[in-house]
């Protein structure tokens, strides 16, 4: 036997191996349910993620929801692009900007509230399977809603409904009552290089 023949022959044993612990591993997941998901950490990619589980959802015909709470009125790629979808995905840009663009507390508190009795209003809806609730870790942590008053809705949604919360420093609490959480780490970012927020990139 050549040497390429027992290297192959060694690796094809391998992947046997492999795919059999695999295929016991996958034959032991038998459960289906609605999963409370989180994306947070100072890395980018937290809503860019969000807007890829979108897209996928919508590839299987799933109807969308998705509430922005701090993003403001002005024109993203995603939102530009997800018109497209519009007989299956609903965008509702709630917020008015980041906190230092209205540089009012009251006002802030006022749009998280209208944002988050939208969000319940899609989460009720039966005709979604997923909602995206985007930021809504940014009103938490800057204490505009009460997490005590929103983490039992999320905690019980109806059944079969997923439900994805952006947004960095997101609380304790939803951490551990999450299904699945997913941290992004700033390992290195343009904008520490003077690098401006460009189009296709940033929004």
């Amino acid at each position: 036997m050549t040497e390429d023949a027992d290297q192959n022959e060694r690796h094809a044993e391998k992947m046997k191996r492999r795919k059999a612990l695999h295929d016991r591993v996958m034959a032991s997941k038998t459960q289906e349910k609605g999963l409370l998901m989180v994306n947070t950490g100072n890395g980018k990619g937290k809503s860019t993620a969000a807007f890829g589980l979108i897209l996928r959802a919508a590839g299987h015909g799933m109807r969308v929801g998705v509430v922005q709470f701090v993003k403001g009125a002005w024109s993203t790629g995603e939102t530009v692009a997800l018109e497209r979808f519009d007989d299956l995905v609903d965008f509702f840009t709630m917020g008015e900007g980041f906190t230092w663009e209205t540089q009012d507390r009251e006002r802030d508190i006022a749009a998280a509230k209208a944002a988050w009795a939208k969000a319940q209003e899609l989460m009720a809806d039966p005709k979604y399977s997923l909602v995206v609730l985007d930021e809504l870790n940014i009103v938490l942590r800057m204490g505009y809603l009460p997490v005590e008053e929103v983490l039992p809705v999320l905690t019980g949604r109806r059944e079969g409904l997923h439900v994805l919360v952006t947004g960095r420093t997101a609380k304790p609490e939803l951490i551990e009552a999450a299904d699945l959480v997913t941290e992004m780490t700033l390992v290195k970012h343009p904008f520490q290089a003077g690098i401006k927020a460009q189009p296709g990139i940033e929004f």
